[in-house]
């Protein structure tokens, strides 16, 4: 197996932990997934290595999980940073057996207040993927989140110079 074949393993490992089944073949998000997937996570806020190293992380799953190794370096992707994100959710925060796992619902969540739900394949724009992801990863979304992961409607804090874990526990607040 090439070291391609691996990496390309291990973005449908990644796209089937938030979309296993949720998405008929017409109605494909893999353009945008993909896209993610090439983009670095780079962060402003120095505790936001956190959310990088959790991406990173997913490789190491993935080499224990289908016993094969990623061989995969390099810096986390945005993918990597919100899947591990959205996993993290599920299984630190928000386990509840009684509604299944969940964790497809918290990624879904992110991209469609990132404005990216629209972007399916018949859909997909690379430029305006593009803006809106550079648009996040310099934290120029709104103060309350909406354009970032996570909208918090009259949240007190400027969510822009907030930690990402921060914003995501004040959103599960927000909404339980």
């Amino acid at each position: 197996m090439t070291r391609n074949d691996i990496r390309n393993e291990y973005f449908y490992w990644l796209v089937g932990l938030v979309c296993n089944g949720r998405f008929s073949k017409e109605n494909s998000f893999e353009n945008l997934l993909a896209y993610l997937h090439e983009t670095e996570f780079v962060y402003l806020i120095p505790k936001d290595i956190n959310r990088a190293n959790d991406g990173i992380n997913l490789r190491w799953r993935f080499e224990c999980e289908e016993h094969r190794s990623s061989n995969h370096c390099g810096p986390c992707s945005v993918l990597e940073m919100m899947v591990a994100l959205a996993v993290r959710c599920e299984k630190d925060i928000m386990d509840n057996p009684s509604y299944g796992d969940r964790t497809g619902q918290w990624f879904w969540g992110m991209i469609v207040n990132l404005g990216l739900g629209s972007m399916s394949d018949s859909n997909f724009d690379r430029r305006y993927v593009e803006e809106t992801v550079n648009r996040f990863l310099n934290r120029e979304y709104e103060p309350d989140g909406k354009g970032g992961l996570f909208r918090v409607k009259q949240c007190s804090q400027d969510l822009r110079d907030v930690e990402i874990w921060y914003q995501l526990c004040w959103y599960l607040d927000s909404i339980t």
